[in-house]
């Protein structure tokens, strides 16, 4: 599958099926982000891989009752180191959690990008150093479930060509 057949394809996926992430498959989907880009190449991210089901389990109120979180075969916390990239850490970070999210995709799993959270609550799980904010955390697994595309807005109406408001014909 090509990237644009991969981006056309990811869903949001909140069942999963109970089984667990080969390590290689797992690198694989690290090294992706490993290789996103980031301003002046500082790479200002750290991921926590959390696959033991107790701390999973404890995630659970700290992202508001999702769920589903337990049930994911991994969740990867993305960290933006902001001492080390005060202004754009975070954006650099979710670009690497966006190349997580693809190649999780392209090997047959399912994610879904957390972003309502508790980030003290995390931190405090996750025995998260106080220089790193959390940009989101991604729920990864064999999907129990294969939901459709959701309705997207038309080029027309979030597209300008030149100057605003030009819309793309």
């Amino acid at each position: 599958m090509g990237v644009y057949e991969v981006i056309l394809s990811r869903r949001s996926i909140r069942a999963y099926k109970p089984e667990p992430i080969s390590d290689e498959d797992l690198k694989k989907i690290l090294e992706a982000a490993r290789w996103a880009p980031s301003a002046r190449n500082l790479q200002p991210w750290h991921f926590v891989v959390v696959k033991d089901p107790t701390l999973k389990e404890k995630l659970v109120p700290a992202c508001r009752g999702q769920s589903f979180v337990r049930d994911a075969a991994c969740v990867i916390v993305g960290l933006a180191d902001t001492e080390l990239s005060p202004k754009w850490a975070v954006v650099d970070t979710t670009i690497a959690l966006e190349h997580i999210v693809l190649v999780a995709t392209e090997l047959g799993y399912g994610t879904c990008w957390i972003g309502a959270f508790d980030e003290a609550e995390v931190k405090k799980l996750l025995n998260i150093p106080d220089k790193y904010k959390v940009v989101a955390l991604i729920t990864v697994g064999r999907p129990a479930e294969s939901p459709g595309p959701k309705p997207r807005k038309q080029l027309s109406e979030m597209v300008s060509v030149d100057t605003f408001g030009n819309p793309l014909k």
